[in-house]
């Protein structure tokens, strides 16, 4: 059952309404944002510790209201997907997966585009490799189906918040506060380690060659977090895939680069659709 908890404005040219609910899916309450009138429904899926709030702000009050019905997930245990807490089994992007698929059945869509972004992308490719009748088209960024030797040397880098500028930490201080934003950040590195020695670093391998929609791969070359092997090895792995390659790109090129990013997509995904018509 859903329940309107809120609803915010966003500045545009005109004044867009975006609407806070929940839904139950798989025995947790789900939010998710909610903002379009179109036709052509898209599932928006964060990155790791991220919700609508802190990751697809341009995209929600940016991508047309009049063309696409926007549903941005908060992954359980992240954002207002709470209780419960955030845990990390090794499945956990399967996991987020499943709830993203089961989110979007709920509310009655059965046909609709993902877009996901960093851990947000790997579990928009399980999805999609699952769910191949269900999903129209996908568009994935700062994404990776397995864990290297380089990555986990990446992220150990990055694994002490002291040494995070206080404009990275503060989106999710302000979210979470600084012990459940710490607590989570653990549990994301400790998941990382177990993936590359339990798994052999697999994240998605498996799942790549069973994605059957067209994929739009948005490869943003200064990603420090992703190196330029990621995104090439899921350029050769999932069958129609294109990739646009941008220079100037980091990992949040969404967010810095989000006009550009938003017509990129909207150009995609309308002639995507026009195909399933």
């Amino acid at each position: 059952m859903s329940s309107n908890l809120s609803v915010r404005n966003l500045s545009t040219s005109s004044m867009r309404q975006i609407v806070s609910l929940k839904e139950q899916v798989n025995g947790i309450d789900v939010h998710y944002e909610k903002t379009g009138k179109g036709d052509h429904p898209i599932l928006l899926l964060p990155g790791a510790l991220g919700c609508s709030r802190t990751d697809f702000e341009h995209q929600l009050n940016g991508l047309s209201e009049e063309k696409y019905t926007l549903i941005a997930m908060d992954p359980r245990g992240c954002g207002k997907s709470r209780p419960p807490d955030r845990d990390w089994p090794v499945n956990f992007l399967q996991r987020d997966a499943e709830d993203g698929a089961s989110l979007m059945k709920a509310l009655s869509y059965p046909r609709y585009s993902v877009l996901g972004w960093s851990d947000g992308a790997n579990s928009s490719m399980i999805l999609s490799a699952a769910n191949p009748g269900n999903v129209i088209s996908l568009v994935i960024w700062g994404g990776n189906s397995y864990v290297s030797d380089h990555d986990m040397k990446l992220y150990k880098a990055i694994e002490n918040l002291e040494h995070w500028s206080p404009r990275m930490k503060k989106p999710f201080v302000d979210l979470y506060g600084e012990e459940y934003f710490q607590q989570m950040w653990a549990g994301w590195c400790k998941v990382q380690q177990e993936i590359f020695s339990k798994r052999n670093g697999d994240i998605c391998i498996g799942s790549l060659p069973n994605i059957k929609c067209s994929t739009l791969l948005v490869n943003g070359v200064k990603d420090a977090l992703v190196p330029q092997e990621q995104p090439l090895f899921l350029e050769k792995h999932i069958v129609n895939c294109r990739m646009v390659t941008w220079p100037e790109g980091k990992h949040n090129l969404h967010i810095r680069y989000s006009e550009e990013f938003n017509a990129l997509a909207e150009e995609f995904l309308d002639k995507e659709f026009s195909q399933q018509l």
